[in-house]
């Protein structure tokens, strides 16, 4: 049998590289492999890896107490496993009894340690998903762990769960996620970010220019490269950081927690975000189209409206100075107010 040390330092090793990120296919089979080689690194992983709990209340959930037949050692006298018969009198010729009290431990062993891996291979085998949501038709989801997705119009998502991880590639849009209580650690990736929940609810929205992360309860990491580069954000309830996506700069801003899931319940609310972006939340929504031209789209606004209230926004737009807006068949159209020759 393996040294006990020795195989404690390969259980941490698979778990320090399990933690770090998603294994290559290959690494992951080399786990899989490793780990049905015996008992013995089962229960040694277990111990040692966050999913353990899991594992651990799912046998002890069997009728038999596996982690003491484990432990057990084998009954004396019988070091080759040989089945004793009961004895009888020469007189009888009764057919032969076997003494299942004694082979009863190690085949209750044999098929809880059958079923025990059979889990394993469950649980180790992804499950993937893809969520959209239309124009117009923003929707909520429920994944396999129990994490609410709030996924915005036009928005995708793609989900993968395996036994150690579970990571949502955000693909286009906007989604808050409501993570579900799991000892797997919970991940988002969107635009080479990688956002890692600490126990939280939070949002991640697509800009044209930006990822916007916003956290209304808990604590998120975002990190760029993939998961794989320096700490960007620490961000706790009520912080929210944009990154820009040319060159990873950061900007952390203090806000409302309620103000970051107002759009669950049909509002938008925006402080000094570029009208481009604005007008894109709007157009998600509304058959009613903004067109916002280049220069006036720079504009940055701050302002709360119902996002299915368009020309409450054309009024709210109205409003600036610097601004014109024009109804036109296809939508209303956006720009700069030309400057008066006096002006100039």
């Amino acid at each position: 049998m393996e040294h006990p040390s020795a195989l404690t330092i390969a259980a941490a090793n698979w778990h320090a590289l399990q933690r770090e990120g998603d294994l290559s296919p290959s690494q992951q089979r080399d786990f899989m492999r490793w780990l049905l080689v015996s008992p013995e690194h089962l229960r040694e992983y277990m111990a040692i890896s966050e999913v353990a709990g899991a594992l651990g209340e799912a046998f002890r959930a069997m009728p038999v107490d596996v982690e003491s037949l484990l432990q057990a050692p084998a009954p004396a006298g019988n070091d080759h496993n040989v089945i004793r018969f009961s004895p009888r009198p020469r007189a009888q010729p009764a057919v032969p009894k076997i003494s299942h009290a004694r082979g009863r431990p190690r085949i209750a062993v044999a098929a809880a340690l059958m079923l025990g891996f059979g889990l394993i291979t469950t649980l180790a085998w992804p499950r993937t998903g893809y969520y959209a949501a239309a124009h117009g038709a923003p929707r909520q989801i429920t994944l396999a762990d129990g994490t609410l997705v709030h996924l915005d119009a036009e928005s995708e998502i793609s989900v993968r769960m395996t036994l150690l991880g579970r990571r949502v590639e955000l693909e286009r849009g906007q989604a808050s996620f409501v993570v579900g209580k799991d000892r797997r650690p919970f991940s988002v990736h969107a635009a080479g970010l990688q956002v890692t929940d600490i126990g939280t609810t939070f949002d991640v929205s697509l800009l044209r220019e930006q990822a916007r992360i916003a956290v209304s309860e808990g604590r998120v990491h975002v990190r760029g490269d993939g998961g794989n580069g320096r700490m960007l954000a620490n961000l706790g309830a009520g912080q929210a950081a944009q990154v820009d996506y040319r060159d990873q700069r950061v900007r952390v801003s203090q806000e409302d927690a309620a103000s970051m899931t107002a759009w669950w319940k049909g509002r938008v609310v925006f402080r000094d975000a570029s009208l481009r972006d604005v007008a894109d939340r709007f157009n998600r929504r509304n058959t009613l189209r903004l067109h916002v031209s280049e220069e006036a789209g720079a504009l940055r606004l701050t302002g709360n409206l119902r996002v299915d209230d368009v020309e409450s926004l054309r009024a709210f737009l109205d409003q600036q100075p610097t601004l014109v807006t024009q109804r036109a068949s296809d939508g209303i159209h956006v720009r700069l107010r030309p400057r008066s020759p006096q002006a100039l």
